[in-house]
């Protein structure tokens, strides 16, 4: 059984609301996950005991919200070579913010990445539930793996 952390930056409480429900899905097909507002990280020891780690903010303005940017300097710093690794957010217009922290784990961090980024307007619509399980359960299988 593995072990995920789901962090998230949120301006409304809808990029909450996926990480909530990624976090369900991780623990659907068995293993544990902890969901953590990206406020309540104060250092890389904050990620430690991890197998999994997946990071998520709203986009505002074409770029992710302020606290994940300052996460990210302190994740840096985090042993997260070689993890597994997942992205996502909510997003009115755009979602740039989902790909740079994709791109920001991938490339900097050099994690093993699931095949995309989780993009979401909002959880209630579109079979938004569907898709955060569907990338729950792609987290998981590279976690068995």
């Amino acid at each position: 059984m593995g072990k995920v952390l789901i962090i998230y930056a949120t301006r409304t409480g809808e990029t909450q609301n996926i990480a909530d429900l990624i976090g369900e899905g991780v623990r659907l097909v068995g293993h544990l996950a902890d969901v953590v507002n990206v406020k309540n990280v104060k250092s890389e020891a904050d990620l430690a005991g991890y197998d999994g780690y997946v990071f998520g903010s709203a986009t505002y303005h074409g770029d992710m919200l302020q606290a994940m940017k300052t996460f990210l300097f302190i994740a840096e710093k985090a042993p997260l070579e070689g993890k597994t690794g997942g992205a996502f957010g909510s997003f009115g217009w755009s979602g740039e913010a989902n790909d740079r922290i994709y791109q920001t784990m991938k490339n900097i961090f050099k994690m093993d990445m699931v095949a995309d980024c989780l993009r979401l307007k909002t959880s209630s619509l579109g079979g938004g539930v569907q898709m955060a399980q569907d990338y729950s359960r792609q987290l998981a299988q590279k976690l068995k793996a």
